[in-house]
């Protein structure tokens, strides 16, 4: 899409078709917003969250960075968590993967990428938490899918270390999912990860609330 005009046309359209359906609409969603979910998802072009979830405005609060990572030092994704969790009162938080994941990809190589090298050092220490396991697959394409699965299931437990999360929890029950998008088929993949046998074994050392 060279041609930046065509976007204002498409947005054009789009106002023209919600209003058709609901004159209010616009005055309704400009009123706030109440989402249920915290989306925390890749910045890969083609991996849209809305879209992929078939979600409308205001239904889901959306974080997006490469890789989908909660670092605990990134201002940026903290104060999205803290706002969500504590002000909007969210039920779910969901951490999103996709499958061809570049950033996940480059991790796996032993190239010096300039200023993304701290930010992929995080998904290089996912892949040494869990070597034994990610060694074992003999087949590359395999190893990367499971990398991928792998970092969602850390940056969930790394959600579930911060106060935010262990708070909500405790007072009103809030729940982390893990989940990966699968861009060879359009299909949305519930990992189904253990967390109260995964919460046994760090809370001891993680619990802050």
């Amino acid at each position: 899409m060279a041609d930046l005009s065509k976007i204002f046309e498409n947005n054009e359209k789009w106002v023209a078709e919600k209003l058709s359906l609901h004159p209010d609409y616009f005055e309704n969603l400009s009123k706030g917003q109440t989402p249920d979910i915290l989306y925390i998802g890749c910045s890969d072009s083609r991996v849209t969250a809305e879209d992929l979830m078939g979600v409308q405005p205001g239904e889901a609060f959306i974080h997006r960075n490469i890789a989908n990572m909660v670092i605990s030092i990134d201002l940026n994704i903290m104060s999205v968590l803290n706002y969500a969790v504590r002000h909007l009162k969210v039920k779910h938080v969901v951490v999103c993967g996709h499958y061809n994941c570049g950033g996940v990809k480059a991790a796996m190589q032993p190239a010096d990428m300039g200023i993304l090298n701290p930010w992929l050092r995080n998904i290089r220490d996912v892949y040494r938490l869990h070597q034994q396991e990610l060694n074992a697959i003999d087949d590359d394409g395999k190893r990367y899918d499971r990398l991928i699965e792998l970092n969602v299931q850390e940056q969930c437990i790394n959600l579930i270390k911060t106060a935010a999360i262990q708070e909500a929890y405790k007072t009103r029950g809030i729940t982390v999912h893990g989940w990966v998008f699968d861009v060879r088929t359009g299909k949305l993949i519930d990992l189904k990860i253990d967390f109260p046998k995964i919460l046994s074994q760090i809370m001891e050392i993680y619990r802050i609330i």
